[in-house]
């Protein structure tokens, strides 16, 4: 019996972990947890799985306009909910100061959205694997699934994210 348990927890285990992503560390503070990955971990998350639609951010609490169009991207979920929609915030801000920036941040909005944080230093070679008419400029948007892979370098109204996620669906 107990050699049949193990065999199982080892079988679940290889399913789990080729649906799962590791991250190479996770963050816990403030009752907040931030898992932290290099875009090889990140990458995952810009293929589109099953039949929900992605909608991935890049931005960073130093960033105006992107602190500026998070609610949008908070209420697209909140309206959303019933449906396959996976919000993904990616900050790109800097490791050393998750305790003093993000960690604060993401408790004072109460984010609901996912959010990872991608600490990768070779902006140069992932860039233009997310898009390659990246700049590198933030904020920048994916909106992703089966059918659709839109890129959005610029801030968002509420009404134009709606839409673009919208016409994402057709």
């Amino acid at each position: 019996m107990k050699y049949h348990l193990l065999f199982l927890l080892l079988v679940l285990g290889m399913s789990a972990s080729a649906q799962i992503l590791t991250p190479k560390e996770i963050i816990q503070a403030r009752k907040t947890t931030v898992p932290v990955y290099d875009f090889e971990g990140l990458a995952s998350f810009l293929q589109p799985k099953g039949d929900s639609t992605y909608v991935v951010n890049f931005w960073a609490t130093w960033c105006i306009p992107c602190v500026q169009e998070l609610p949008y991207f908070e209420q697209l979920l909140e309206k959303y909910k019933g449906e396959k929609l996976k919000v993904i915030l990616v900050s790109l801000d800097f490791r050393k100061q998750m305790d003093k920036s993000l960690i604060p941040f993401m408790v004072r909005k109460k984010l609901k959205s996912e959010v990872v944080l991608l600490d990768d230093k070779n902006a140069n070679t992932w860039i233009n694997q997310v898009d390659s008419s990246w700049s590198g400029a933030l904020p920048a948007t994916l909106i992703l699934n089966k059918k659709h892979r839109l890129f959005f370098e610029k801030s968002f109204t509420f009404e134009e994210l709606e839409n673009e996620y919208l016409k994402s669906k057709k």
